[in-house]
């Protein structure tokens, strides 16, 4: 979640959640991973940050690892867990190591990866 700009795509995704629109799912893996980004990042959103996270279902993550696509060990939790809860997509920005992966769904057991832009861009 980048959290800088109120206005930005990923609010964006909490005042749609807020309309019923979709519901937004992490897992605590996942939230512990933003709280230390911003907390590192971005000191002064961390609190808009804890807001957020309480509009959030929570997903289990799994005790072991059954990840169907390659990625670096600090990233296989936050795929496990989005297979695990059973979600149509993974938003990240993290193009880096999930860039590969993105649009993808047949190599990705059926969750399509994509950064919010290109998710809000198919909506259209």
């Amino acid at each position: 979640m980048h959290l800088t700009n109120p206005d930005g795509k990923a609010a964006f995704l909490f005042h749609a959640m807020a309309r019923s629109h979709w519901d937004l799912f992490s897992s605590a893996y996942a939230i512990e991973e933003a709280r230390r980004n911003i907390l590192v990042k971005y000191p002064t959103c961390a609190q808009r940050l804890e807001e957020l996270i309480l509009q959030v279902s929570s997903v289990a993550q799994p005790s072991h690892a059954r990840s169907t696509i390659a990625l670096p060990q600090k990233d296989q939790p936050i795929f496990e867990a989005a297979l695990a809860g059973g979600v149509t997509h993974l938003l990240t920005r993290d193009l880096k190591d999930f860039g590969p992966h993105m649009n993808q769904p047949e190599k990705c057991a059926g969750i399509i990866i994509q950064t919010v832009a290109d998710y809000l861009r198919g909506m259209a």
